[in-house]
């Protein structure tokens, strides 16, 4: 598997501003949706969780950018295998983060 770019890994006291903004919306709809699936969304597949992941972050891309990179609104096949792991990573740790 590739990884990812060296620049793709940041400390959060290193991230820009806008993204560290972006990332807490994205967690805060993935915690509303866990919420409001009264616990039913532990029955989504590993990747329908990382597709919802995916779907939020590509929102805030364009909430943050007229015209965003394309990497930055890449749909879900298009996304490196990487990038799908931690996009599912993302929402089990929130999932279990709310148990």
């Amino acid at each position: 598997m590739v990884e990812p770019k060296p620049s793709y890994v940041t400390p959060w006291d290193d991230t820009p501003q806008w993204e560290r903004e972006a990332a807490g919306a994205v967690c805060e709809q993935l915690r509303q949706f866990l919420d409001l699936s009264g616990g039913h969304a532990a029955r989504l597949t590993r990747e329908q969780k990382g597709r919802f992941v995916s779907i939020c972050w590509i929102a805030q891309m364009y909430r943050h950018f007229e015209e965003p990179k394309p990497g930055y609104v890449a749909d879900w096949a298009e996304l490196p295998d990487w990038q799908k792991e931690t996009n599912s990573d993302i929402f089990e740790v929130i999932e279990d983060s709310l148990k």
